[in-house]
């Protein structure tokens, strides 16, 4: 323990001498795991982001079109539908004796940029995420009248409106629209909890109510004003649909897949995100293999330090073989050094993570919609810091190696 101590004091003390070009080396092995763990901690994040988005659906029907692109607009938000389906043929589904309940959606308008879903009561009382956990609201309630709105808490903060407050919806989904429906401003009735999903970026109304904005005020009767529950649109975006028995699934989607009244697609929302990440698996493998060369060559660069200091350093090798040390020792030396340069810059990437991730969790959010919630290394994190530190040892045995054979022919007199 003696030795390793004194080895270690050395290592240190040598180090610090060398501190402009230890410190550049601690630098590029920290931005490398920057970099990687960085990509681990974000395709991490984005997964369990999406896959609590949505739970307790069982299928989930638009107009025909693939089963991931269905998903992302009707659930995630992102990209536009490809057509409507008629509200009749939603009527037929879920009129059907072993549909549960259905969650009826409506996409086209924005408010800022915050996408407007026209829906009924029924996505309050039946939309699940996380482990099958309901919407609650922070403030307020859903919206009883028809030109009432609810706001995600996202949505809520950004835009820095509260219950009461009127709101006014603009055509389009981008952040900037020419065309505002200002002669229909809507009032917010309430505000939901925070759910880290898509959920918290969108302005929620009544279907009477979207469409009483694109109607003439001539064409909107007194019973569309009065109440949503009695409305019936024309068509809708997509539908969510909870079955009384899941056995029952399959063979609802294959009707669904195949309904005469127009082309429908029907997907189990599981199966499709399953499909999502099989399109994104080779991006993700592609990220992880480029950070696993950034990480390699932070390393390469450490041997690549500690080579070229040896000839430097051939007199202070001599000298520790003057005071008593072994060859074995000035292996150990060397090998300690690179050791603590990789320690170092792994500790301080990791630190850059977390602090990274915690400044720009709330951008990351409201920009993309993507829950990133660090809660500090974890062991997987550790693990990958402990890879680093095997990789750095074994390579600073070359060196090390090096020094050994020479440190075996070298005496005192070295010519340098």
């Amino acid at each position: 323990m003696h030795v390793a101590a004194t080895l270690l004091k050395l290592a240190t003390r040598s180090l610090l001498n060398r501190r402009m070009t230890a410190a550049l080396t601690v630098f590029a092995i920290a931005m490398s795991m920057t970099l990687f763990l960085g990509v681990e901690n974000l395709r991490k994040s984005a997964r369990e982001s999406f896959e609590t988005t949505l739970s307790g659906a069982d299928l989930l029907v638009g107009a025909r079109s693939g089963e991931v692109n269905l998903l992302l607009y009707a659930v995630f938000r992102l990209g536009n539908p490809t057509a409507n389906l008629d509200w009749k043929s939603y009527q037929a589904i879920a009129n059907r004796p072993e549909v549960a309940w259905t969650i009826p959606i409506s996409l086209g308008d924005s408010v800022r940029g915050f996408r407007v879903i026209g829906t009924t009561q029924a996505y309050f009382d039946h939309y699940r995420y996380g482990n099958r956990r309901p919407l609650s609201f922070a403030q307020g309630a859903p919206f009883d009248e028809v030109f009432d709105a609810v706001l995600g808490a996202q949505a809520a903060r950004d835009l820095g409106l509260s219950v009461g407050d009127p709101i006014i919806l603009s055509h389009g989904i981008g952040g900037t629209s020419f065309v505002h429906h200002d002669d229909e401003p809507f009032r917010v009735s309430g505000i939901l909890d925070a759910t880290g999903t898509p959920v918290d970026r969108a302005v929620h109304v009544s279907l009477a109510g979207l469409d009483a904005v694109h109607r003439p005020a001539s064409a909107q009767s007194a019973e569309e004003r009065d109440s949503s529950g009695a409305f019936e649109p024309e068509a809708i975006t997509a539908f969510l649909v909870g079955m009384h028995s899941r056995i029952l699934t399959l063979r609802l989607q294959r009707q669904i897949n195949t309904y005469r009244g127009e082309a429908l697609s029907a997907v189990i929302p599981g199966v499709a995100l399953a499909q999502l990440w099989q399109v994104v698996g080779a991006v993700e493998v592609v990220l992880g293999v480029i950070a696993g060369f950034v990480v390699v060559t932070g390393l390469l660069g450490m041997l690549t330090s500690i080579l070229t200091s040896l000839n430097e350093r051939r007199r202070e090798m001599a000298l520790l073989r003057a005071v008593g040390a072994r060859p074995p020792a000035i292996f150990c030396l060397l090998v300690m050094e690179a050791g603590l340069l990789a320690g170092f810059g792994s500790l301080i990437g990791m630190a850059l993570v977390y602090v990274g991730f915690f400044a720009a969790a709330p951008w990351v959010q409201s920009t993309y919609g993507i829950l990133i919630a660090p809660t500090g290394p974890g062991l997987h994190d550790l693990g990958i810091a402990g890879v680093v530190l095997l990789l750095a040892l074994a390579l600073g045995a070359i060196p090390a190696w090096a020094a050994y054979r020479r440190s075996l022919a070298d005496g005192l007199s070295v010519q340098l």
